[in-house]
């Protein structure tokens, strides 16, 4: 059991990290967290050699070189909606009924769209959000040695990669590998592809047509 434990808090630490690099700009706190875990840092081996990381101060860094990249690929050239790529119309679904809003509110996920400064609640920030707030919870199942609900969760998991996330985060992941100005970014959205394809083969083998592996 220990280590499916420590296999969940991994996950839940890298749905944590992709969702906050993706919902905002990084701050210096987000910066020094990935850069004193060598773990973390590993992630992003293009930014862990990017000269421009160790020859000016994160604060400058961060105000010359990332925001700007930020704004460029979320803000002005790039749309972080699930909305825009799979409705026929390319617009966004702000309002209530929008599709995910109803399952946020299946699991009491609520949205913060002033905090998360997005405009629709299916963000790419935000769904991975939704994810981490999944993955905690499975964990805490487990923790509690509730392997039933645990198994339910993770088919929710799956079942959200599958009809949502993997639906468009791919091909908008990589087009910010395509027009990233910075290393950072580049290896973010790399980092979340992998991640994001690699959770869904893991979820699709625990909770497939023979049963869930929690409960073998």
């Amino acid at each position: 059991m220990n280590d499916i434990l420590t296999k969940q808090l991994a996950r839940i630490n890298l749905y944590a990290l992709i969702s906050r690099v993706l919902m905002k700009e990084a701050d210096e706190e987000l910066l020094d967290t990935i850069e004193k875990d060598e773990v973390i840092l590993s992630f992003f081996p293009n930014y862990m050699q990017w000269e421009k990381r160790t020859e000016i101060e994160k604060k400058e860094l961060k105000e010359r070189f990332l925001d700007v990249d930020f704004s460029n690929l979320f803000v002005l050239h790039l749309i972080p909606y699930e909305s825009f790529y799979r409705r026929d119309d390319q617009m966004l679904e702000t309002g209530g009924e929008n599709p995910v809003v109803q399952i946020y509110n299946t699991y009491d996920f609520r949205v913060q769209l002033d905090k998360a400064r997005a405009v629709g609640p299916d963000h790419i920030g935000i769904e991975l959000e939704f994810m981490y707030m999944l993955a905690d919870s499975e964990y805490r199942a487990l923790e509690s040695g509730d392997r039933k609900a645990a198994c339910e969760i993770a088919r929710i998991e799956r079942d959200f990669l599958r009809e949502h996330l993997l639906e468009w985060a791919p091909m908008f992941l990589q087009n910010i590998r395509a027009e990233a100005g910075t290393p950072f970014y580049y290896d973010a959205a790399s980092l979340a592809l992998e991640f994001l394809l690699n959770d869904y083969e893991y979820l699709s083998r625990l909770v497939g047509e023979k049963g869930c592996g929690y409960e073998g």
